[in-house]
């Protein structure tokens, strides 16, 4: 079984719990476990969350994409922007994803995406600017789950 769905959306707080409650909506309706389905979703809410403040100036039309599969096992969701990219990661080095100070107020998405994903990517759109937040989690199922994977 093969679920995928693609949204673009506005870079308004307000889309952050759209694309939310689509991800929990699609994932219940399968049959996926609810705790992997929360994890997923508040990993989800902070890459839109970092797309929605990072994905562009504020004249910018350009909104965001969201992309989410769930295919056998595995579920790969992905958020792209518009905005100006991570900083390089310099020769050979990864981007460092370290946690935020205990009293920033900012700072935790990448680190909660990587603490609540099996997998992450973290890179730039090449050629037209603009970052990717990518993220896979194995899928576990409820077992009266209607879609379960073969």
């Amino acid at each position: 079984m093969s679920i995928w769905w693609s949204l673009h959306l506005r870079r308004d707080a307000a889309s952050v719990p759209l694309a939310r409650r689509l991800l929990l909506g699609t994932m219940e309706t399968a049959g996926v476990d609810p705790d992997i389905s929360y994890d997923l979703s508040v990993a989800l809410s902070e890459a839109c969350a970092n797309a929605v403040e990072h994905g562009g100036d504020s004249e910018s039309s350009d909104g965001y994409r969201v992309t989410a599969f769930l295919d056998g096992e595995k579920c790969r969701i992905e958020v792209a922007d518009a905005g100006p990219g991570f900083p390089p990661a310099g020769r050979g080095r990864r981007r460092p994803v370290r946690a935020a100070r205990a009293e920033a107020e900012h700072g935790r998405g990448l680190y909660l995406i990587q603490e609540l994903a099996d997998h992450v990517h973290i890179r730039n759109r090449p050629g037209r600017g603009g970052a990717v937040v990518s993220f896979d989690k194995v899928l576990k199922w409820r077992e009266d789950a209607p879609l379960v994977a073969v």
